[in-house]
């Protein structure tokens, strides 16, 4: 089993935990193939992250009921080939920054900015790699192979496949920020929970409509998420971080600020699937 370095809690390699060519360094600085993306230091230290497998469990066995169920929503994912869903799907899979604050501006309401929201886009950042931290036990532990491995057919973003092909897929890395992030978004903004909490669980099952992940995989993510929100808040930094995010929205709201996004069209895409 591969250990997990003293710094962070995650393995020397991140590009499979969100499969999106995370490389950890280890002074906690994470880059990506594009040079000028960092992962921002996340919140938490190592011993506070979730990454308890009794939590979780243990992917479905083959042969078992669970894994004819990821089957089943395999299969009725990829039904949706070709359509707005999976194209949105396919942005969803990109986690460098501007981009996870784009996606749920639509759902909050008001743009997330490094500009206009400086401690909201922060959050986001650092909950990033505590969410995706969390996942590390369950990946090291059962290495699962992704679904298009299995059945030898491509993702939605063939430009991440390599990477993917030799990571774990149970949990999923990009199911548990998404679940975090729509959790402590709709903390900050309580009016617009039910937009925020359904785009964050949108932002998890875009990993099964890529066939990059198994809906188990998916579901399991969304435990990490909420089990690291849960540590969360225990953070002094995090908690000052809330606070001040909680103010910028409201700040925005009162100058009228509204997302750049064409919410509309997303509306639609989102239309597609029932998450």
């Amino acid at each position: 089993m591969k250990k997990l370095p003293k710094q962070l809690g995650m393995t020397a390699s991140l590009a499979g935990l969100f499969g999106s060519g995370l490389l950890l360094a280890e002074d906690a600085a994470t880059q990506v193939t594009d040079p000028h993306f960092k992962l921002a230091p996340g919140y938490l230290d190592p011993a506070d992250l979730p990454v308890r497998l009794a939590l979780l469990g243990a992917p479905p066995k083959p042969d078992s009921a669970a894994l004819a169920r990821d089957e089943e929503a395999r299969r009725a994912a990829l039904a949706l080939r070709g359509t707005a869903r999976e194209k949105l799907a396919a942005t969803d899979a990109a986690l460098s920054f501007p981009g996870p604050a784009k996606t749920f501006s639509c759902a909050l309401g008001t743009p997330i900015t490094e500009k206009s929201t400086p401690h909201l886009y922060t959050l986001m950042q650092r909950t990033l790699t505590d969410a995706g931290g969390s996942t590390y036990a369950g990946k090291n532990a059962y290495n699962r192979t992704r679904p298009f491995v299995v059945h030898n057919q491509s993702t939605c973003r063939k430009d991440m496949e390599p990477l993917l092909r030799t990571d774990g897929s149970w949990p999923s890395g990009h199911s548990a920020a998404g679940w975090a992030w729509g959790l402590v978004l709709a903390e900050i903004n309580p009016a617009r929970a039910t937009e925020l909490m359904t785009r964050g669980l949108s932002y998890g099952q875009s990993r099964v409509i890529c066939d990059a992940h198994w809906q188990s995989d998916v579901d399991a993510g969304r435990i990490m998420g909420a089990a690291t929100v849960a540590s969360l808040h225990g953070n002094p930094a995090f908690l000052a971080d809330l606070a001040a995010a909680k103010e910028e929205v409201k700040a925005a709201q009162k100058a009228g600020l509204k997302p750049a996004e064409d919410c509309a069209a997303e509306g639609v895409a989102l239309s597609l699937t029932q998450h």
